[in-house]
């Protein structure tokens, strides 16, 4: 069985991945492939430093995140040049992994934590798709202690996501992280008891 993990920024995601890993599940990380694939040598940060120019490459040839993200979040079309190099190239090694899991590892969950997964239209790769919640209060005001933002970049960081709440209505499995960690882990609990997975 594979599920879609997501949510919106700042909902901890990695601490609902974290608690399906330890009980067994095989995690996919799409943040984690975004990196990789922008190491130096990799033909998806070539394209990316001919696109917004030498810029974003830091001295050691490695991509700069920080000035990269402030270019794409202050300009919607920006944003969508970096996805159109990004993102088939992401896509393309998710399958593969899912494909390999799945022969390799048939009888055990595997979770794809995808922050975008509305937002780019990949809900049928999976079979479930499991929302991280938290009010969009609580995100905002974790994204500015979380990364040292402000309320304006914070808010605009939000923005560029789908609204927290369309994604909890599209949810097939929701997980509420409002509150404390044990209470995200007993939802996470009974998640693995009802699927039958341990």
């Amino acid at each position: 069985m594979n599920i879609g993990l997501t949510g919106g920024i700042a909902t901890g995601k990695s601490t609902v991945a974290k608690l399906l890993t330890e009980r067994g599940a095989i995690l996919i990380d799409l943040d984690g492939i975004a990196r990789e694939i922008v190491e130096p040598g990799q033909p998806s940060l070539v394209a990316v430093s001919e696109r917004f120019g030498q810029a974003v490459i830091q001295e050691d040839g490695r991509l700069d995140r920080k000035k990269l993200g402030s270019l794409v979040f202050a300009d919607p079309a920006e944003r969508k040049a970096l996805e159109a190099i990004l993102h088939p190239a992401i896509r393309a090694v998710m399958k593969e992994r899912m494909a390999y899991h799945e022969k390799n590892s048939p009888d055990r969950l595997v979770v794809v934590d995808v922050p975008l997964l509305f937002e780019s239209g990949l809900e049928s790769y999976f079979q479930r798709i499991m929302v991280v919640y938290v009010s969009r209060e609580e995100q905002l005001n974790r994204l500015i202690e979380r990364d040292k933002m402000t309320a304006p970049e914070a808010l605009k960081r939000l923005e560029a996501q789908m609204d927290i709440e369309d994604k909890k209505r599209k949810a097939d499995i929701l997980i509420d992280n409002g509150g404390s960690l044990a209470r995200t882990e007993e939802q996470i609990e009974r998640f693995w008891r009802e699927k039958g997975l341990g």
